[in-house]
């Protein structure tokens, strides 16, 4: 996918951030996930692979990564 249709479509803020733009935006990728800052929509994005992700998010989960 190009990167300018990653910076424009389908990203999504986590249901427990407020509706001001101080927090991540995600968007799902076919083998990754695109991550930013929600408050430079046009800037850079990070790539993760998906089970790196998953991995991640369950380190937070769990107090590992506390």
């Amino acid at each position: 996918m190009a990167l300018p249709e990653i910076a424009v479509r389908d990203w999504f803020k986590s249901s427990y951030s407020a509706q001001a733009n101080d927090c991540v935006e995600t968007r799902r990728l076919v083998f990754e996930l695109a991550v930013r800052d929600s408050k430079d929509p046009g800037g850079p994005a990070l790539l993760f692979a998906a089970d790196a992700w998953v991995a991640f998010i369950a380190g937070i989960k769990s107090g590992e990564l506390a």
